[in-house]
């Protein structure tokens, strides 16, 4: 019975440590997932900064060409309304006046539709 007992003990022995062992390899595997999640956090935050700067430098060089853009399209706008200012001040008199001899001639007729009443 000794020698029973003995293998029992030797077992029971080897049965702990194979759940120590089982143990250490389960904390070492969560260990290493928490460890590649860090990392890919670092990685993807690193790859946010990376096309955030991307993006500020694109739109820093397409916001000055429509800066560029407006300032001439400001400068033809102003050019075309003096122009038309010039126009209007050159034609305004001889306007005036082709709108009241216009509005001055008369010719009055009587309607076609009109029957002249006989008394």
């Amino acid at each position: 019975m000794a020698a029973n007992s003995q293998g029992i003990q030797t077992l029971l022995e080897a049965e702990k440590e194979a759940a120590k062992v089982v143990q250490k390899a389960r904390q070492y595997r969560v260990q290493k997932l928490k460890d590649a999640r860090s990392e890919a956090a670092k990685e993807i935050e690193a790859y946010r900064a990376q096309k955030e700067d991307e993006f500020k430098k694109f739109e820093k060089d397409h916001t000055s060409q429509t800066s560029s853009s407006q300032s001439s399209i400001d400068s033809s706008t102003t050019t075309q309304l003096s122009d038309l200012d010039k126009a209007v001040d050159k034609n305004k008199a001889e306007v005036i006046k082709k709108i009241v001899d216009r509005v001055l001639q008369s010719d009055p007729k009587l309607h076609p539709n009109l029957k002249k009443i006989e008394a």
